[in-house]
């Protein structure tokens, strides 16, 4: 019986052909409905030219991050000073607390840097460090916000575009504070837009990857962050006034906006998630285009948890329109806690995620007071990281995400419990300054890690808010890292060694994702890790 001689009345799937019908023959072959991981691997290219461009021109908000982090090392820094008359010699006295209003003066003049224009020395040098809490804070609130936007109606573009430009107004308006107050106010408003720039750019890089290259991707994103601190010393260096060096680190915010983001499309992910086929399937086609493959036109995107269901006709309709895609499908913190699944997976990386922060920061500021050139030490600094992060993007598709971010936290615990117990004199001290390097160099490897192992472990759906309560856990432990090293010589670095094991002995409690699917839904990934958990048994 020939389709034609069917009745109508019959279901389209009993007409459907037992066979493939012949392409010479008029027919046409069946659809066939992929998660995009599938369509990435089969068709599309899991890291071709078109993801390379992506992940370069996006990766690049990370230096961005870098600047308005970090300016606080040139801007906030207590310059030289020098005597003004014969009763006083920098020599003897060691500190301007001691001499008296006008026997002294700034190298530089006032505006060299905020502590000599607004006086925040002796009694007021608190507040040095309290500009570091308010703007870290801010960045605690944003993530938050900017990772529920970006999961929900702005999408990760969309909130990479406000936060960049929230970034370059208050960035500018810092530059011209008349007073301290309005400083700190600044500072606290920049952190809040500041929070939400690495973890969208992070999930917008790395959303269009295959899952066999997503890993290593993921975790060269940090030498964007490392590359804009290094950045930062040479601008820095040529910018001596800190109202001039707010205004030049706040520049490429606003070129950033005008001439890369135009080249960045929105996450395939997020459109899918959000109902908008039609917009999903474009780029699946661009991306198939310009890695040199072909994506059939019978080959149709699905989310995990309908993979297989029969499409409905109207994707067969290439002039189909948004307004006629399913329904968006949403998804908030509170479907995070209501999974157990998902409700330990945050409780964890929330924890490792702040034990991590406070060794990384905490260490951080211990290795920069080294009495050198301060242009040049930042610098220094910065490329010193980088080994970590190609050593650890070299070794996670090896030996997988769970063992390696145990490996590194309790390589820096152990070094820094080691420093801790040192002696603080002679050729011990020495011995500890190269414990500090090497916990620095273990946990610089676990904070970019990170962000690749939490996106992993949740689903589209939830990835951004999820990773905003990780890097809100961040933010606190920077907060609390300046407060843990101002307790001694040893303390701090046995408290930032118990930390690292700590998080180390949290990390086994965590599943591995290495070539694990990305799951788009709360439902697909329950029905997928049940199934991983089945086929383990």
């Amino acid at each position: 019986m020939s389709k034609s001689s069917l009745p109508e009345s019959f279901d389209p799937d009993l007409r459907s052909p037992l066979l493939p019908l012949d392409p010479d023959d008029g027919g046409s072959k069946p659809e066939e409905r992929l998660c995009m991981d599938d369509m990435l691997r089969k068709y599309c290219g899991e890291f071709g030219w078109w993801q390379m461009r992506h992940f370069v021109l996006t990766s690049m908000a990370w230096a961005l991050e870098a600047f308005h982090t970090m300016v606080v090392i040139f801007a906030d820094r207590e310059p030289v000073w020098r005597c003004l008359d014969d009763g006083c010699s920098a020599g003897v006295i060691r500190s301007v607390c001691e001499l008296e209003p006008g026997s002294w003066e700034w190298i530089g003049g006032p505006g060299s840097s905020t502590v000599a224009e607004f006086g925040l020395i002796c009694s007021e040098k608190y507040k040095v460090g309290l500009v570091q809490a308010l703007f870290f804070g801010g960045c605690m609130i944003g993530a938050g916000v900017f990772g529920h936007l970006s999961d929900s109606k702005l999408g990760r573009k969309g909130s990479l575009i406000v936060v960049c430009t929230l970034n370059a107004i208050f960035g500018c308006l810092t530059a011209v504070s008349p007073d301290y107050w309005t400083y700190a106010l600044f500072r606290l408003l920049t952190g809040f837009s500041t929070g939400g720039v690495g973890l969208c750019a992070f999930v917008l890089a790395t959303e269009p990857i295959g899952p066999t290259k997503r890993g290593i991707a993921g975790m060269s994103t940090f030498y964007f962050f490392s590359g804009g601190i290094a950045v930062l010393s040479g601008i820095a260096y040529f910018f001596r006034s800190w109202r001039a060096l707010y205004i030049a680190t706040s520049i490429p915010s606003i070129l950033f906006l005008l001439f890369i983001l135009p080249f960045v499309s929105e996450s395939p992910r997020w459109c899918l998630i959000r109902g908008k086929i039609g917009r999903t399937m474009k780029t699946m086609h661009s991306i198939a285009k310009a890695n040199g493959k072909t994506l059939p036109d019978s080959v149709f995107l699905a989310l995990d948890d309908d993979t297989n269901e029969t499409s409905e006709k109207s994707q067969t309709n290439d002039s189909k329109t948004e307004e006629e895609s399913k329904e968006a499908i949403t998804g908030s913190l509170l479907d995070v806690l209501r999974s157990p699944l998902t409700r330990i997976r945050l409780v964890l990386a929330v924890a490792i995620n702040f034990f991590c922060s406070v060794v990384y920061y905490g260490l951080s500021l211990n290795v920069v007071n080294l009495g050198t050139n301060l242009y040049l030490n930042v610098f220094l600094n910065a490329v010193a990281e980088m080994p970590a992060f190609l050593l650890t993007a070299i070794l996670i598709d090896k030996f997988g995400r769970k063992p390696l971010t145990i490996g590194t936290q309790w390589f820096s615990g152990v070094f820094c419990v080691v420093g801790g117990l040192l002696k603080v004199y002679g050729t011990w001290k020495t011995i500890r300054t190269v414990c500090s390097i090497l916990g620095i160099f273990g946990m610089a490897g676990t904070y970019n890690l990170l962000f690749i192992y939490t996106v992993e472990l949740f689903p589209t759906v939830v990835r951004n808010a999820a990773l905003g309560s990780a890097t809100q856990a961040a933010q606190l432990g920077a907060i609390l890292a300046p407060l843990v090293v101002v307790l001694g010589e040893r303390i701090p670095f046995l408290v930032f060694g118990v930390c690292g094991i700590a998080g180390g002995i949290l990390a086994f409690f965590l599943p591995e994702t290495l070539n694990r699917p990305l799951y788009d839904t709360m439902a697909g990934m329950a029905e997928g890790e049940g199934e991983s958990e089945s086929i383990t048994a």
